[in-house]
């Protein structure tokens, strides 16, 4: 996977893939961890085998052509400066979906992404918080794009893009515009206004 069509100053700019991981989210950590990363870091994958959703629930992507990767932003900023985060990252996943693909998702607030009232896909958003501020963030999503097998279980609760619109979405092209977009939303929350 090759994310070409990146325009974005540092987030996805070091960019590391793996066919097949325990969890994108669990090696940002490990990284963090071992101090061997730098700020706008992703992580992504093909198959995850033990994907961390909300809750401590599992999100496992165990097809290929699905969209499961974790990002690592340094933001040094105040709490409240990320108040509405990750609602706004499904708002930037939705809006790109429906202007590239037609595709309507809705979404279950703050972290959910439902077709059908089925999901589809889920943000999952952690941070190192020092005092008042948020030293960095981990951003992990994980996207049902191709996936047709689902367990017994899931049948009733759980869909992909494919099954419901038979779409196939371009995952380079779709991640490296999320991360545009997304790198923009930072910027606006993080930058210092200057004093005159």
């Amino acid at each position: 996977m090759k994310l070409t069509k990146l325009k974005t100053n540092y987030i996805a700019r070091h960019f590391i893939y793996y066919d097949v991981i325990d969890s994108t989210q669990s090696e940002i950590w490990r990284l963090i961890e071992n101090n061997k990363i730098v700020n706008g870091t992703m992580v992504a994958c093909d198959i995850q085998t033990a994907g961390k959703g909300t809750h401590g629930r599992n999100w496992i992507t165990d097809e290929h052509g699905n969209i499961a990767f974790s990002i690592y932003i340094e933001t040094n900023c105040l709490i409240e400066k990320l108040n509405g985060l990750t609602l706004d990252i499904a708002k930037i996943l939705v809006e790109l979906l429906k202007e590239d693909y037609s595709i309507k998702i809705d979404i279950k607030e703050p972290n959910d992404l439902m077709i059908n009232n089925k999901k589809i896909g889920g943000i999952l958003t952690e941070s190192k918080i020092l005092g008042e501020n948020v030293k960095f963030l981990v951003i992990g999503i994980g996207i049902n794009t191709i996936k047709m097998n689902f367990e017994k279980e899931l049948e009733d609760i759980a869909t992909s893009i494919k099954k419901e619109y038979d779409v196939n979405i371009d995952r380079e092209d779709f991640i490296s515009k999320f991360c545009n977009e997304l790198e923009i939303n930072i910027k606006k929350r993080v930058e210092t206004e200057l004093e005159f």
